[in-house]
């Protein structure tokens, strides 16, 4: 039975969709648990892990578009007609023509897309509106919805003054592309301004990051996210199988009883 639903910009989505840190390696603790998720996430794995997120409940998966494995197992997945529905987070690393990123994950079968924190914190800087306008508008022209992630709430303020982007992906920790050369912050301080950001946005948003990458108790922090955020927003969450096998029906489980209570 699926996890209680929301419409999402035109889309049916699960409050619980898959994130995919893990699956790529980026565990945003240290390389050793990076290169342990690597070795972990063969493509089959990933297969699994979506499988048994559709049997816990869940139809919504994200995941970037550049990490090869993972990619593979987006192509595998759609192509056999899995259940999971997808939105692509699109990252520059790998693709820096924005329009031909988005070109690809189009192309595979994304049902929505964002862009990536790093590249929407860097247009933040420089203050450049007519590149996040562009992307966005580009992606709807492919019959998608647009939205953006960042790691601060100042910079989610101000792209939705310009009302460019479809939905948001709000970060609970101000611990990336901002402080860059700082290495990881994850300060508990940071949480309450990001929930106050989600619930000042009136465009649909995705809560990400809400365990501080494995930092908070995750009962807990899906307690606080589901309260705090609106009652039509989502929470994105990565899970490591090689942690607890039954990491995912066990997350399912908990949020389908804080939704149900």
């Amino acid at each position: 039975m699926l996890l209680p639903v929301v419409r999402f910009c035109g889309l049916n989505v699960t409050r619980l969709v898959l994130g995919a840190n893990p699956f790529g390696g980026f565990s945003h603790q240290d390389e050793e648990r990076d290169r342990a998720m690597r070795e972990y996430h063969t493509v089959s794995r990933i297969k699994e892990t979506w499988d048994r997120a559709a049997a816990a409940g869940i139809n919504t998966m994200v995941t970037n578009n550049e990490t090869v494995q993972v990619v593979q197992a987006v192509r595998d997945h759609l192509g056999a007609g899995g259940p999971l529905q997808w939105i692509a987070q699109v990252m520059g690393r790998g693709q820096p023509e924005m329009r031909k990123a988005v070109d690809e994950v189009t192309a595979i079968g994304c049902k929505a897309l964002y862009f990536h924190g790093a590249l929407v914190d860097d247009a933040y800087r420089r203050k450049d509106v007519e590149s996040v306008r562009m992307w966005c508008d580009y992606a709807r022209s492919k019959g998608v919805p647009a939205g953006v992630a960042s790691h601060a709430p100042e910079v989610h303020r101000w792209v939705n003054d310009l009302d460019v982007a479809d939905f948001h992906a709000v970060c609970f920790f101000n611990c990336g592309s901002l402080h860059a050369g700082k290495g990881h912050r994850f300060r508990l301080a940071d949480v309450a301004p990001a929930v106050a950001c989600i619930r000042e946005i009136r465009k649909p948003c995705i809560g990400y990051k809400i365990m501080g990458a494995g930092r908070i108790d995750p009962l807990m922090a899906f307690e606080y996210a589901l309260e705090g955020i609106k009652p039509g927003d989502v929470v994105n969450v990565g899970m490591y199988r090689g942690d607890r096998d039954d990491m995912v029906e066990a997350n399912a489980a908990m949020v389908r009883k804080i939704l149900e209570s």
